[in-house]
């Protein structure tokens, strides 16, 4: 199980530190979507909102692949942006849907493999004992 969870955590930190950085250095070529997809975009580019996503596809993804106690807060820094991403090509795009899965998949594993440190969001708050009445 060991072994899954590394390649999960390396895959998952390679694909968002590849595509982070390929939004600031362009070396994958990759056409502009069509039709509402590339209007999404292009607002995303004019607005500079894409940069911050891709600066948090980094920061995320360097986490996951750097260091092992600290997949946590990538995954936190990249559950925004895979939700973002599966929606997007949902409806907009689907042409890309199968990666956005892919990516999903291994970062619902991850989430289940670290699920001890999120422990504290998940359980339902325990009941604070009634107090005692006085006398």
């Amino acid at each position: 199980m060991k072994v899954l969870i590394i390649i999960a955590r390396v895959l998952l930190g390679l694909v968002f530190v590849v595509f982070g950085f390929n939004a600031f250095l362009h070396f994958i070529n990759m056409p502009p979507p069509e039709g509402l997809a590339g209007d999404f975009m292009k607002a995303l580019f004019a607005s500079h909102y894409f940069f911050v996503v891709a600066f948090l596809q980094i920061a995320g993804g360097a986490v996951c692949l750097i260091c092992s106690r600290c997949v946590p807060l990538g995954l936190m820094l990249l559950g925004p942006v895979i939700v973002n991403i599966l929606l997007f090509h949902i409806f907009l795009d689907p042409k890309g849907l199968p990666l956005a899965i892919v990516v999903s998949v291994l970062s619902l594993f991850l989430l289940r493999a670290y699920r001890q440190a999120f422990a504290g969001i998940i359980r339902p708050p325990t009941p604070s004992p009634a107090p005692a009445p006085k006398a």
